[in-house]
C-alpha cells in the first residue's frame, strides 16, 4: 500500500469507479471491510451511513444513499476482484 489505511475517515460523496486500486481505496480499505460486515448482517442501510460514512440520512436522504451504495458497491468489487490487483501490486513491488 502507498498510503496508511485510517480506521474511521470521512468518505467523499461517491467511491471511486474502474478496474484500478486508488489512493482512496488503500486510504478507505477499513471502511470498506465495515461496510461489507453490515452488509452481510443485514444492518439498516441507513444506521450504517451514519456510523460508517458520517452521513445523516435524514438531512439529505438520496444523497446519503448514494454515498453509502456506491462505497458498498466497491467493497464488493474489492472483495470479488480487486484484492487481486492489491496482490499483484504487492508483487511487483518485491520484484
Amino acid at each position: 500500500m502507498r498510503v496508511s489505511v485510517e480506521l474511521d475517515p470521512d468518505v467523499d460523496d461517491e467511491a471511486p469507479t474502474g478496474d484500478t486500486i486508488t489512493v482512496y481505496d488503500e486510504r478507505h480499505h477499513v471502511t470498506y471491510w465495515r461496510l461489507l460486515d453490515a452488509n452481510a448482517e443485514g444492518a439498516d442501510w441507513k444506521e450504517v451511513a451514519r456510523i460508517v460514512l458520517h452521513r445523516d440520512p435524514l438531512g439529505d436522504e438520496f444523497r446519503t444513499y448514494r454515498c453509502w451504495q456506491s462505497h458498498l458497491e466497491r467493497a464488493q468489487w474489492l472483495s470479488r476482484e480487486g484484492y487481486r490487483k492489491i496482490l499483484e501490486q504487492a508483487a511487483a513491488n518485491k520484484a
